[in-house]
C-alpha cells in the first residue's frame, strides 16, 4: 500500500508540475503576444500620424505649435483669421471669453465648427485650477484651492475634485486644462503660487497633484502639469518680471522636481515651462522655457518625458520684457517646446508664427524638429479623440 501511495504521490507531483509548467508557458505567450500586438499598434499609428504629418503644409505645422488666445465673447475677424490662415492648433480662454453657461457653450461649438475646415482638431484650453484661478460661469462648481485640499492630504478626494472639474470642462467643450499646480509653496513670499499649491511639503504635492491629474484625464480632459521645474520658491512674480532661482540640480532632485517625477512616471500627459533662471543649472542664464538644458537634458532625457511640452505664456513680463516674441519663440522651440502658448495679442501671435517659420526657411530649425512636436501634438490629440468636424 505504501509503495502504492508513493507512486499516485509521484504521478499527480508529476501532473502538477506539467500542469504548472504549461500554465506558465502559456502565461508566458499570452504576454509575449499582448507585447507584439502592442508594438504592431504602435507601429501603425506612427505610420498614420505619419501619413498626417507628410499631408500639412509647412504654415500648417507652424500653427499645430501655437495656441492662441482672443478678446469677447464671441469669436472676432482677429481669431477666424489665425484659424482659417494660420491654422492654430488650439485656444485658451479666460474669463474676459466668458459671461454666462449658455454663451461659453455656443462659443466652443462655434469655435470647433469654424476649425472643422481643418486637418486637425484644436485644443480648447483654459486655467481651471480651483480657488482662485477659476474661469467656468457663475452656476459652476466653485472648488476649493489646492492649498485647502492639501490640508485634508486626501488623494481620494484629490481625484474626486480633478474628474469633477474635468466632467464640467468637458461639459462645456473644452478639452484642455493647465492644472494642477505641482509647484511646492517653499517660500511664503511668492505670492504668485501662494494657495494654487498643494502645500510645503513634496509627498503631499507628488501624491495630490498626480492624483488630481489622474481625475482629470479619467474626465477625457488634458492635465497640462505645472511650471516645470518649480515654481514655488520665486519671490518675483513672472507675470510682471523675470525671477530667479539660485538652487542647483542637487537641490531640484532632492524637492522641486519630486512632483514632477511622480506625474511623469504616472502617465503625465503635457508639461508647461516656467519663465524663471536658474543659474547654477543654466549657466547661460536662460528662462527654464528657453533652456535646452531644462527641458532636453532635464525634463525629457533624465525625467523620461514623452509627451507634450507647452510653454507658459510668452507676454507675461518675464519674457516680454526681456526677448522679442519672435526669437523667444523660435529659442523655446529649439530648447525642447512643443507648443507656444501666446495669449493676449495678435500681433504677438502672429511674429511667433512667422518667426518659427522664417527659422525652419533659413535652417536655424530643421524641419525634422518640427515633426518631432507634430508627432507628439497629434498623437495627444488622437488620444482624447479631438476632432471638430
Amino acid at each position: 500500500m505504501k509503495k502504492i501511495f508513493i507512486l499516485v504521490t509521484t504521478i499527480l507531483l508529476g501532473l502538477i508540475l506539467i500542469f504548472v509548467t504549461i500554465k506558465k508557458k502559456d502565461t508566458v505567450k499570452k504576454v509575449e503576444e499582448y507585447k507584439q500586438e502592442m508594438i504592431i499598434k504602435e507601429e501603425l499609428e506612427d505610420n498614420e500620424i505619419n501619413n498626417i504629418i507628410d499631408s500639412l503644409s509647412l504654415d500648417e505645422k507652424i500653427g499645430q505649435m501655437i495656441i492662441v488666445g482672443f478678446d469677447g465673447y464671441e469669436v472676432n475677424s482677429d481669431f477666424i483669421d489665425l484659424l482659417e490662415n494660420y491654422k492654430v492648433g488650439g485656444v485658451i480662454l479666460f474669463k474676459r471669453n466668458i459671461k454666462n453657461a449658455h454663451q461659453l457653450l455656443n462659443l466652443n461649438n462655434n469655435i470647433k465648427s469654424i476649425n472643422s475646415k481643418n486637418k486637425l482638431g484644436l485644443f480648447i484650453s483654459v486655467d481651471e485650477e480651483g480657488g482662485r484661478i477659476t474661469r467656468l460661469p457663475k452656476g459652476s462648481t466653485k472648488f476649493p484651492s489646492n492649498q485647502v485640499i492639501g490640508k485634508e492630504n486626501d488623494k481620494d478626494l484629490s481625484y474626486d475634485i480633478g474628474k469633477k472639474i474635468g466632467t464640467e470642462l468637458d461639459a462645456f467643450g473644452f478639452n484642455m486644462d493647465f492644472a494642477p499646480v505641482i509647484d511646492i509653496y517653499s517660500n511664503p513670499k511668492n505670492t504668485v503660487i501662494g494657495d494654487r499649491s498643494f502645500g510645503t511639503n513634496s509627498e503631499i504635492v507628488k501624491t495630490l497633484g498626480t492624483a488630481t491629474m489622474k481625475g482629470l484625464q479619467d474626465a477625457n480632459v488634458i492635465s497640462v502639469i505645472k511650471h516645470f521645474p518649480g515654481h514655488g520658491d520665486t519671490t518675483v512674480d513672472s507675470h510682471m518680471g523675470l525671477p530667479f532661482v539660485s538652487h542647483d540640480k542637487q537641490r531640484l532632485d532632492k524637492f522641486e522636481l519630486i512632483p514632477f517625477k511622480e506625474a511623469i512616471s504616472k502617465g503625465a500627459d503635457a508639461v508647461m515651462s516656467a519663465h524663471i533662471v536658474l543659474p547654477d543649472i543654466d549657466k547661460n542664464k536662460k528662462p527654464a522655457t528657453l533652456s535646452k538644458i531644462i527641458l532636453t537634458d532635464i525634463l525629457r532625457r533624465e525625467l523620461n518625458f514623452n509627451g507634450v511640452i507647452i510653454t507658459d505664456d510668452m507676454e507675461m513680463g518675464a519674457i516680454a520684457k526681456n526677448y522679442e516674441i519672435k526669437n523667444a519663440s523660435v529659442e523655446a522651440v529649439k530648447a525642447g517646446a512643443d507648443i507656444i502658448l501666446v495669449c493676449h495679442t495678435k500681433e504677438k501671435q502672429i511674429e511667433a508664427l512667422e518667426g518659427l517659420k522664417e527659422a525652419v526657411n533659413r535652417g536655424d530649425i530643421d524641419i525634422e524638429r518640427i515633426d518631432e512636436s507634430l508627432k507628439r501634438i497629434i498623437k495627444l490629440k488622437r488620444k482624447y479623440n479631438l476632432n471638430d468636424i
